[in-house]
């Protein structure tokens, strides 16, 4: 019998996580029926999303919720045969059994020289919320300038990188004078660090004097409140994320955004990617293309152990990554 491990949530996040909330237990597996498969996960990943999301959709003692890179032990089921590599919704845990549904076979073109974490980041969930978000949502144009915040985490650094293949001038913040210098070798045009800047609004200005076509927004809050005011007429503003917020016990009072949206004609949309899941094979393969092409580098913050995931997670809303953070098992 395989025994699996878990992170569960214990308790409802209030503030910051803590240790505290979350608890690992484990359990015995039983034996596959026909039609199942028995996984082991690889690789699993932690991102901004979950914080919220717990909230919203886990209870107490759920298994906390995460994508992960998982292979094939067992198997019932000939369309998942012993050996093959899947991305799974499973969760935090170290083996899962599935009936098949909500589980997807990498792409058969995968190199064997591209580590399978990359499922997780830059050929998985966060470069497709960069590849269909820029492209879909900003609808960014060649020649365009190009705002990203939160530009050297797993979305962040895709998004810029898409924005340069395609001829934009591309801005990104970051919080750190590490992960500014990254953005540079990344290609970006312009770079700054938002935590030790005098104004935002003069490094904004100074980053692009003409204002903004297309803001990729990760971060919400104050940050953005002013970045409408530096957009250019007929501006597009993807909502992705609201880091600054997640972990506020008292709900921030931002500016309101009505005489900007006004007055330059803006259209701000927010989106999960979920939207696009018809075309996912499509993104995949776009992305895969730049990765061979060397055209998009994949920055990846690797913990090992899966009894770090907590710390790797708290980390994360940190701040303490540059590019996506994964968990080797």
């Amino acid at each position: 019998m395989v025994r699996a491990k878990s992170w569960i949530l214990k308790k409802h996040f209030e503030g910051f996580p803590k240790s505290s909330d979350f608890e690992l237990k484990e359990v015995e597996l039983p034996k596959i029926k026909d039609g199942e498969v028995l996984l082991q996960t690889v690789f699993l990943s932690v991102d901004p999303y979950m914080r919220p999301y717990s909230r919203r959709y886990m209870k107490e003692g759920d298994i906390m919720i995460g994508g992960v890179v998982a292979k094939v032990v067992e198997s019932k089921n000939p369309t998942y045969p012993v050996g093959a590599f899947v991305v799974s919704n499973a969760g935090w845990t170290t083996h899962f059994i599935s009936s098949g549904k909500g589980l997807q076979l990498m792409l058969r073109e995968w190199p064997e020289k591209l580590p399978r974490s990359l499922a997780l980041g830059t050929i998985g969930m966060p470069g497709l919320t960069a590849y269909f978000g820029l492209l879909e949502v900003c609808r960014m144009k060649p020649g365009e300038t190009v705002l990203v915040t939160a530009a050297a985490g797993a979305v962040g650094s895709v998004v810029g990188q898409i924005a340069k293949i395609k001829g934009s001038k591309v801005v990104g913040c970051a919080g750190s004078d590490e992960k500014v210098a990254y953005l540079k070798q990344l290609g970006f045009d312009e770079t700054f660090n938002y935590k030790t800047i005098g104004s935002l609004e003069e490094a904004l200005k100074k980053a692009s004097p003409d204002g903004y076509d297309c803001y990729f927004d990760n971060v919400g809050g104050e940050f953005s409140s002013v970045v409408l005011n530096q957009m250019k007429k007929y501006g597009r503003i993807a909502v992705c994320g609201a880091i600054s917020l997640y972990n506020d016990t008292v709900e921030q009072k931002g500016n309101y955004v009505q005489i900007p949206m006004i007055f330059q004609e803006l259209c701000m949309e927010g989106f999960i990617v979920s939207r696009w899941d018809n075309r996912r094979e499509e993104g995949l393969k776009a992305l895969l293309k730049w990765v061979e092409e060397g055209k998009i580098k994949c920055p990846e913050h690797v913990t090992e152990g899966f009894g770090n995931m907590p710390a790797a997670f708290m980390g994360l809303l940190k701040g303490e990554n540059t590019g996506k953070a994964i968990i080797k098992v």
